[in-house]
């Protein structure tokens, strides 16, 4: 262990960077075409020279959100103790959020912050970052997710689970929302060509009314779909609380809610089944482990939603590794991702069974190349057709 090292934070920078994604790589599925991939990575530096990384999720905007963190969020950070990872969400808290509102800009600029702390807590006794957190190393399980398995002809999707599926993922997650006779013809060549050699997960990705999931549920529960990914907005409780009635197919949801006091409702209502909040979006680790409290009081699971670059997929499963009921790792399975395979060092190995285990490195465990963040600025504009 290191000792005696001085904590003092005495620098805090983030970078909007981007790349475009090829054509054949390009995956549609329902917030549009993927043309490019944001990210915002944040590095919080000490006086001992000491330093944490962390990934703001781009809400789209990504020079919005490093433009908040490098000129609103900084002065409140700088001078602070690194340690003292509570007391400086309480104060961006108490300065900017609670003021505003719960305001999705700041949440997810402060994420970044908050998992860089993280990140020097643990690296500054030497320990990996689910120890620092009470955790234990173990075997999680985890689905092939991302930006992957979107809408395409039934046959390539199959193609396309196979592959995934010969690596060793024992579930994978498809994108629906496309129409009700599409996203269960993809559905049914799954469960007709793997039967229930995978556990088959959807995502609807907000674009389902009221009567696309009155027609779509119950096939869904008929088919053994292991959960309905946000079928509806975050914020449109009462089609949640409607459509509950449709069938038994869990719903999941948490991607785009913000701190514990939009997962309070979310809980309250008692419809959403599975809680999934981002780690760079719903206030950062600190308060990841707020809501995973908050869910293991009514015994709901977590299964954390990863986010774009490999610093949060090797956080997220030291995250699930020091929580009560947590769940699946979404294992990011795109086919190019160059924030996962050249940002940093691999964030996660899957074994042959399905399985991915925490880092035993120090923090979070991933080296970040600076000289990438270089040649990588940001792309203006959207980043889905």
């Amino acid at each position: 262990m290191q000792k005696n090292l001085d904590l003092k934070i005495c620098d805090l920078k983030a970078w909007a960077i981007s790349f475009p994604v090829s054509k054949k790589n390009s995956v549609r599925l329902g917030v549009g075409q993927a043309l490019k991939r944001d990210a915002v990575v944040v590095k919080v530096t000490t006086d001992s020279g000491l330093y944490g990384w962390g990934e703001s999720h781009h809400g789209r905007a990504p020079s919005t959100i490093a433009h908040f963190i490098n000129h609103a969020l900084r002065p409140i950070v700088v001078g602070k103790e690194a340690s003292n990872v509570i007391g400086i969400w309480k104060d961006i808290y108490s300065k900017q959020l609670a003021a505003m509102g719960v305001g999705a800009g700041c949440a997810i600029a402060m994420s970044g912050i908050d998992m860089a702390l993280w990140d020097i807590r643990a690296k500054s006794v030497g320990w990996p970052l689910y120890k620092m957190l009470g955790g234990a190393p173990k075997k999680i399980p985890a689905y092939a997710g991302g930006v992957a398995l979107g809408w395409q002809d039934p046959q390539k999707l199959v193609e396309e689970a196979r592959e995934l599926i010969e690596s060793g993922y024992r579930a994978i997650k498809l994108r629906l929302g496309e129409s009700v006779h599409h996203d269960l013809s993809r559905i049914t060549a799954i469960r007709k060509t793997f039967g229930s050699e995978v556990e088959v997960l959807g995502d609807a990705n907000c674009a389902y009314s009221l009567d696309d999931a009155r027609a779509i549920i119950p096939a869904l529960d008929e088919l053994k779909v292991g959960w309905l990914e946000e079928p509806f907005p975050a914020h449109d409780y009462r089609s949640y609380e409607m459509a509950r009635s449709f069938g038994k197919v869990a719903f999941a949801a948490g991607e785009n809610h913000y701190t514990r006091f939009e997962f309070n409702r979310l809980v309250d209502d008692r419809v959403v089944n599975i809680l999934q909040p981002d780690l760079s979006k719903t206030g950062g680790l600190t308060e990841a482990l707020r809501i995973a409290a908050l869910g293991s009081a009514y015994k709901l699971p977590t299964h954390p939603h990863t986010s774009m670059t490999g610093i949060n997929m090797a956080a997220t499963i030291h995250f699930i590794a020091s929580i009560d009921q947590g769940g699946y790792f979404e294992a990011d399975v795109s086919k190019e991702n160059l924030f996962r395979d050249e940002l940093v060092n691999t964030p996660f190995i899957l074994d042959s069974d399905g399985f991915v285990n925490p880092s035993e490195a120090p923090g979070i465990g991933v080296e970040v190349n600076e000289d990438f963040i270089k040649a990588h600025p940001v792309i203006e504009g959207p980043a889905y057709a």
